[in-house]
């Protein structure tokens, strides 16, 4: 017998696929098929240099166009939904004629509800109004995505894992002390947010301004409805400020980083299922009434998932390296080779072609020596996906775990140790830089980006596991591989945080991207104008 949840979660997936039938006698816009494929090789070649997840370059396309308009002032307020919507079916970020016209009035209504709450927000510094608008930009983005393209899929399966996993997730009562913040009691209500945030980051990989977009939703009931005329959002906008500190403690909290390894444990599961449902969902219940049919279907969706796991994983070694790679050869050739013949008269030719060619190398060797899930990892799959689906009287209980409070001297004992590990680690790399005739400006920059392949790499390799449930074994060489590359990974983190500033690559793309998306424009016109005289000829 299903369970209540599952067919809730089939009822959705059956709307979603009703959804998708072509609807007659409506008007979908169209963009010419020549220029299209023009601006599409443009924003490959822009998601190249600003690569994100696959899943997020459409999210990220949107927020450097609203960027641009905003910032230089492209164009008026009035109009942009039009020119914004064609711009990204044109660049193929959606489909063409597809896109009903009417949803330009619902982008409209959208791009003026964020006006409104920055036209409307209290006075503060410009740094911190820099900062809300960039928040708000972000999650404007994916509200546009979500009403050009409903993510039901999506929405289903993160309600789904969080209606089920918040009653299995239990917290040890007592103080939680963690990163210099402590909390007597979490309450049921922060408990769910956590959940609800780490389950959307471990099933989709989502970004903060999506989670952000969520909670906002969350908070606000009709949130996408609200319009410059309500009075709500009058009140949203003057308490803008607090409201984007309160969504980013719930982003940051102690505990966060707890909920979201718990969820990412078990998140496979819920993966697998979607995808079995997804495939076919009006015969759902059917295929789902013999067990040996089910799982069937489960091996058939868990060996295509490591499939595209290993796809996923490949473009992101090649992606991040080209990135990384390209913003490294532009510093090479616009600071590090001038500096080293101009300045310091010393230009070293074996400098420049290790900081050039060890990165990929090394990213290379983090993602080729990941290895692929255990053939015992299916079998727990099916279990756990039949656990799922079918009505169980016992549930599973998961415990989070909160680390005792440190004394203050085993505390300084063991950031002491830390700091050890952290020049060791750096003074031995840094040793091998010299041996080889590295001058300082080179050597900087190599331990830059070695920092960020490395952390990007070990995310990657992190990645690689999100289909595995069983739990990986500690071994005491692991331990010491840890201790010694950690600090190298915890700059490489840092500095990515920074890395959309840094991409100076992007930044040279952004100042051709009007005039090349304008002769894009002009050439759609053109192919236009030469239809219509091919017309008058007949």
């Amino acid at each position: 017998m299903l369970s209540q949840e599952t067919e809730k979660l089939v009822q959705k997936y059956q709307n979603w696929h009703q959804s998708l039938q072509p609807k007659e006698g409506v008007s979908t816009i169209h963009v010419d098929e020549v220029a299209s494929r023009v601006a599409a090789f443009y924003e490959k070649i822009k998601g190249v240099i600003d690569w994100r997840e696959e899943h997020l370059l459409r999210k990220r396309a949107i927020e450097r166009s609203l960027k641009r308009r905003i910032i230089f002032g492209q164009e008026k307020r009035q109009g942009m939904a039009e020119s914004l919507t064609y711009e990204l079916i044109r660049g193929g970020h959606f489909p063409n004629d597809t896109i009903p016209e009417s949803k330009i009035t619902v982008v409209q209504k959208l791009i003026d509800k964020y006006f409104y709450i920055l036209e409307n927000r209290p006075n503060r510094p410009e740094k911190e109004k820099k900062e809300l608008q960039d928040w708000l930009i972000e999650i404007a983005s994916y509200e546009l995505e979500k009403t050009l393209s409903p993510p039901v899929k999506e929405e289903a399966s993160i309600e789904y894992m969080f209606g089920l996993i918040k009653e299995q997730i239990k917290i040890r009562e007592g103080t939680i002390s963690m990163a210099g913040i402590t909390i007597e009691k979490m309450t049921e209500n922060e408990k769910n947010i956590q959940i609800y945030i780490a389950v959307q980051k471990a099933l989709f990989k989502v970004d903060d301004s999506i989670i952000g977009y969520n909670l906002l939703e969350k908070q606000y009931i009709g949130w996408n409805e609200l319009s410059p005329s309500s009075p709500l959002l009058l009140e949203i906008a003057q308490n803008i400020y607090s409201t984007k500190r309160k969504v980013e403690k719930a982003l940051y909290h102690p505990l966060a980083e707890k909920f979201y390894h718990l969820c990412e444990k078990y998140d496979t599961p819920y993966l697998i299922l979607g995808d079995v449902i997804g495939e076919n969902p009006m015969k759902v219940k059917e295929n789902f009434e013999k067990p040996e049919i089910l799982e069937e279907l489960i091996k058939k969706s868990y060996n295509k998932r490591v499939i595209k796991l290993k796809g996923v994983m490949r473009r992101a070694a090649i992606y991040t390296t080209l990135s990384i790679f390209i913003t490294k050869m532009v510093l090479a050739l616009s600071i590090e080779i001038p500096f080293d013949k101009f300045i310091t008269g010393d230009f070293n030719y074996l400098s420049l072609g290790v900081n050039i060619l060890f990165p990929p190398f090394l990213m290379f060797l983090l993602v080729a020596t990941v290895r692929p899930p255990k053939k015992e990892n299916l079998q727990r799959v099916i279990m756990e996906v039949m656990k799922l689906v079918f009505v169980r009287e016992k549930k599973d209980i998961y415990e989070i775990k909160i680390p005792k409070k440190r004394g203050k001297i085993l505390n300084t004992i063991i950031l002491g140790i830390y700091s050890l590990a952290f020049i060791f680690s750096f003074g031995i790399i840094i040793l091998l830089l010299q041996r080889l005739d590295f001058g300082t400006l080179s050597m900087i920059i190599f331990l830059l980006f070695l920092s960020m392949i490395s952390f990007f790499g070990v995310k990657i390799r992190e990645r690689g596991k999100e289909l595995t449930i069983e739990k990986e074994k500690e071994t005491f060489l692991r331990t010491l591989f840890d201790f010694f590359t950690l600090p190298v990974v915890s700059v490489g983190r840092w500095f990515s945080r920074k890395w959309a500033k840094l991409n100076i690559a992007l930044m040279i793309a952004a100042l051709i991207d009007m005039p090349f998306l304008s002769f894009v424009k002009f050439l759609e016109q053109w192919r236009y104008f030469l239809k219509e005289k091919k017309e008058e000829i007949h």
